[in-house]
């Protein structure tokens, strides 16, 4: 069976496979498998498994693979805001983003910014990142792709206006990062700092 993998992924393991195929055809067996190990760790970190998504209406799933980093309630002039989520994406995890809960997309605003340690709180505010506004039904909820260290490519797959469904795939970070997740004060949150989720399958929260 082949893995699935990002289409994201032909710019670096289309050149790997090339090289690899040359250095076997020059017989120069040791830089052949070098590139040949390369290919497979492209193809290990692009990869974008099939999902089986849950389904319910009040469900929030986790919209990136990684770990919890951060449960917090956000704090405005007028009380409380939303609690945020914040997930870090490691080298290891798949990097393939997912819609959190079935809605209307209303905004996505791509913002410049530095390339902090994402798993750094100061990452969320500072760090390259895409905005994705949701709208589900009366609930707003925001959703941030943010770069990391050694990320510099913050790719977003939908725009304003469009409907998606839950666990849809939406982006693709290249090369760590971190996800955050705005949802409404009155969610109920399942997930508490340092558990590990799974994009599209882990619920991290019902909407009340």
């Amino acid at each position: 069976m082949i893995l699935p993998i990002a289409k994201e992924s032909w710019s670096y393991t289309i050149p790997a496979a090339v090289a690899a195929a040359l250095l076997f055809l020059l017989q120069s067996f040791v830089a052949g498998w070098i590139a040949l190990l390369i290919l497979l760790t492209l193809i290990y970190f692009f990869r974008d498994p099939e999902r089986r998504i849950p389904s319910g209406q009040d469900l929030v799933l986790a919209p990136a693979d990684g770990r919890v980093v951060r449960v917090s309630t956000l704090e405005g002039e007028e009380g409380s805001k939303g609690i945020l989520i914040s997930i870090f994406l490691s080298l290891l995890d798949v990097h393939v983003n997912r819609s959190p809960v079935k809605g209307t997309v209303s905004d996505v605003i791509y913002r410049k910014g530095t390339f902090r340690l994402a798993f750094r709180d100061e990452a969320s505010g500072e760090n390259e990142q895409n905005i994705i506004t949701l709208e589900h039904g009366s609930d707003r909820i925001t959703l941030k792709q943010i770069a990391g260290l050694i990320a510099r490519r913050v790719i977003c797959w939908i725009r304003a206006g469009e409907d998606v469904e839950a666990g849809q795939r939406i982006g693709f970070i290249k090369f760590g990062s971190r996800v955050d997740l705005i949802v409404p004060s009155r969610t109920e949150i399942a997930v508490r700092e340092g558990d590990r989720v799974k994009g599209g399958i882990t619920v991290i929260g019902y909407l009340k």
